[in-house]
């Protein structure tokens, strides 16, 4: 191929759109490292913080104590009940008489006035100022605290007491990141930025009946709550109707009760269970099966990984009606689904054995004080007989060591926020040939530091065989699936398609298979589509992104009536480009009232950019420019420095043939954050259209250079050169990033042509071999290589 010179040419192959994929909004903090410089300066330091108000239907917990007086026994003093709570001489746990801790350069200072508990601190300025403590949150192992600012914001302060005693490491003050190289109110994870507002963050999770009451005009908060705790309404609903059924009863009403007494949520589900021994198997089985997800999703609502798509908390409902559970993605999960980030036990647990046969929390633990309902591994040995498992011929441990823990081996811990140990709640046999397939940890190596994985499998083997580790495992293929490499296709396609794996690695699979697929796999999108897991068929929807507008509307219009919102959601999504086309009526009506149910969903994290983002990367889809150009805006009013609204307001004005507003919007948007590869490289393809070629490879090689992960910057850089005639600089920054995105396609096309235009006939036949090795059945790609007589 000669190089063409064309500059249209270039941008038919090389232009992307910079991160226009929908923002997750996953419940996490950091959503996305961008610099925070939008912040809240406050010349009043005291601000009255949120009160408790009158919530429909709740009757609070004091009046549960006449007739369940044990259970608020139990209740009280938990952690649930000790979530949050106001400042007494009880419930303040850390040091105030004066103590002082530095951290960042910055000296902060605890103490007390009167019977106020103050922290001295640098604020959203720098400056140092004094705050009032307004509440704790938390209780152990660490304890933090919120401060008010005036317009309704709880902010958590970054500076934690470590409650463990004194002989564990306890009893100090300690920084929440002491390893980030700067911590200035320019920074993300700043206490007072965003990203640490207790009503976003974490109010939905630690207090009774929230209304989060955010007001998108003022951008302010007027949050109230029935109770301050996670007390008995949290989870059995709101109860005034029990109440009141419970009080005609005991006045001799015979009628008061209805069938549900009240309660829209019926919990309890374990009562009649029994787990005997099969005496075939001599595993634990559950008597009689599970007929209900109720108590495991309830208690999924908080401790998951997850994005709220919905503000009313209807008591009882599917997890997926309010919340989007993250599967198994790269930062949050190891590849084989053990835990990396802080993902709060539910999409573990979705993984485990355990919860395929049907065990539930409160098999483990005491609903009420959240305590195990024994100690350590007495707790496993309710199901799993001491007698075969606590025994050195099963743990091949001494006894009492921490290699005879069942906890030690089947829930190996990792510690989060510095110092709270969190186990994996996978429950899985460690698989330290695993490890040495795709460089996952295992329990083994955790404790023997110094051992290697090699060393784990020989002892594994010589205890148990090799049974366990001949074990087909999905990890393998979403390890094939993150590492591009060659079989990852047909691995991935396997996984997807085996129902008796679990539903949060199928979806995972799915979504790693979109920029794989081939027409083959397209074949078998409805199947998936009508799967018995929501989270299959959601993530399926995914494929219609990348098919024509018939296939989208024959498969996924019927989905805007799935029984879960989540997977409505995602459907709406998906078919809002459609609203550019001739609909009949009625599927005109469906199809603008679940686009409605859409940007609802968004807006009940209004105070988020992520959110505008959503919005109007939607309403360009159905073509609505002025309105994605609001949403845009919004965005960037919220959180200035959010890149991704500015790339996809440059997209907008490209659209319009407004290459100045593009180039303006460019502009401000490095301003803000110059270091930003994403606005580079797009700055680089609008000087392309511009014909300012060297100012084009200039901002096309800083992005390159800025995001060495990120292979798609790195090939439009090197089209560029290669259209400049240097084909030797660009042949040697795609053999990069090839290493980088092994299944790139673009990347081997432009790695062939490239290397048969610089006459190098035998690399571009060895990256034709790669091209049909990845892609056999290709007629495009077979022309193609055919075209060049390879």
């Amino acid at each position: 191929m000669t190089p063409n010179k064309d500059c249209d040419w270039l941008l038919e192959r090389a232009d992307r759109r910079a991160d226009c994929a929908l923002a997750r909004a996953l419940g996490r903090w950091p959503f996305r490292l961008f610099l925070l410089v939008s912040m809240f300066v406050f010349a009043q330091t005291d601000a009255a913080p949120p009160a408790p108000a009158p919530t429909s239907g709740f009757a609070g917990s004091e009046r549960c104590t006449s007739c369940h007086a044990a259970e608020f026994e139990l209740w009280r003093g938990s952690h649930h009940d000790l979530a949050m709570t106001r400042p007494t001489d009880e419930t303040v746990l850390g040091d105030f008489d004066e103590a002082e801790l530095t951290a960042h350069g910055v000296r902060s200072r605890f103490f007390r006035q009167g019977d106020d508990w103050f922290v001295r601190a640098d604020g959203p300025d720098g400056a140092l100022r004094d705050y009032r403590i307004a509440y704790t949150f938390g209780w152990q192992p660490l304890q933090q605290y919120l401060i008010a600012f005036p317009d309704g914001r709880l902010q958590a302060l970054g500076l934690a007491w470590d409650s463990r005693p004194a002989a564990e490491g306890g009893q100090r003050w300690f920084h929440l990141y002491p390893d980030e190289p700067a911590m200035g109110p320019e920074h993300p994870l700043h206490w007072t930025s965003r990203e640490q507002t207790w009503n976003y963050q974490c109010a939905d999770c630690h207090s009774t009946g929230l209304e989060k009451g955010y007001d998108l005009e003022r951008d302010a908060y007027a949050t109230t709550w029935a109770e301050i705790d996670v007390a008995c309404e949290a989870c059995h609903g709101p109860a005034s109707a029990h109440v009141a059924q419970a009080t005609a009863a005991a006045a001799g009403d015979a009628n008061a009760w209805t069938r549900d007494k009240g309660l829209a949520v019926a919990l309890g589900e374990t009562a009649e269970v029994r787990w005997l021994v099969d005496p075939e198997t001599g595993l634990p089985r559950r008597s009689p099966p599970r007929t209900s997800h109720a108590e495991t999703e309830l208690c999924a609502r908080c401790h998951s990984r997850r994005g709220q798509i919905h503000a009313e908390q209807v008591p009882g409902s599917p997890l997926g009606d309010r919340y989007q559970l993250a599967l198994l993605d790269p930062g949050l999960y190891h590849a084989d689904g053990q835990i990396l980030d802080e993902v709060f036990v539910h999409g573990s647990f979705l993984q485990s054995r355990m919860y395929a046969a049907g065990v539930t929390c409160s098999d483990c633990h005491e609903p009420h004080s959240l305590s195990l309902k024994r100690d350590g591994d007495e707790v496993c040995a309710q199901c799993h007989p001491a007698a075969r498992y606590a025994s050195p011929e099963h743990h091949h441990h001494p006894t009492e060591s921490d290699g005879a823990s069942c906890i030690g081996c089947h829930m190996p811990q990792r510690d989060y926020m510095r110092i709270d140990a969190r186990a994996d709640h996978s429950l899985r046999i460690p698989r330290p040939d695993l490890s040495i397939k795709i460089g996952t940890p295992n329990a083994c190596n955790t404790c023997h530091r110094d051992k290697t994985a090699r060393w784990a499998l020989d002892a594994v083997t010589e205890w148990y065989g090799t049974a366990s580790s001949r074990r087909p495992h999905y990890g393998e293929a979403l390890a094939a699936g993150r590492d591009q490499a060659v079989e990852a296709r047909s691995v991935l396609v396997a996984l997807a398609q085996d129902a008796a794996m679990p539903g949060i690695a199928r979806a995972t699979a799915i979504e790693r298979l979109q920029p794989l697929l081939q027409p083959e796999q397209i074949a078998g999108l409805p199947a998936l589509l009508t799967d018995a897991d929501a989270l299959v068929r959601q993530a399926a929807l995914g494929w219609l992104d990348v098919t024509d507008a018939q296939l989208r509307y024959r498969l996924g219009m019927p989905l805007l009536e799935d029984p879960i919102r989540s997977v409505r959601l995602t459907a709406a999504r998906v078919l809002a480009p459609l609203a550019r086309y001739e609909l009949p009526d009625s599927e005109r009506l469906r199809l603008d009232a679940a686009l409605d149910a859409y940007r609802d969903a968004q807006l009940v994290n209004a105070e988020r950019p992520e959110s505008h983002l959503n919005i109007g990367l939607a309403e360009m889809a159905q073509g609505k420019v002025a309105m994605a150009r609001k949403a845009y805006r919004q965005a960037l009013a919220l959180d200035p420095t959010f890149a991704p609204a500015y790339t996809n307001l440059t997209d907008l004005f490209r659209a319009l043939g407004s290459d100045a507003e593009a180039e303006a919007t460019l502009r401000a948007g490095l301003a803000a954050v110059p270091e930003q590869a994403a606005l580079t490289h797009s700055l680089g393809l609008l000087h392309i259209r511009q014909h300012r070629t060297q100012q084009a490879l200039t901002a096309l090689r800083r992005a390159a250079t800025l995001a060495p992960e990120n292979a798609r910057y790195a090939y439009v850089y090197a089209l560029a050169l290669e259209a400049e005639g240097k084909l030797d600089e660009a042949l040697k920054i795609l053999a990069a990033a090839h290493l980088e995105a092994p299944a790139d396609r673009d990347i081997l096309v432009a790695l062939m042509t490239i290397s048969q235009d610089a006459g190098n006939r035998p690399a571009a036949m060895e990256f034709a071999r790669r091209l049909k090795q990845r892609w056999p059945d290709d007629p495009q790609m077979e022309a193609l290589i055919g075209e060049l007589g390879l």
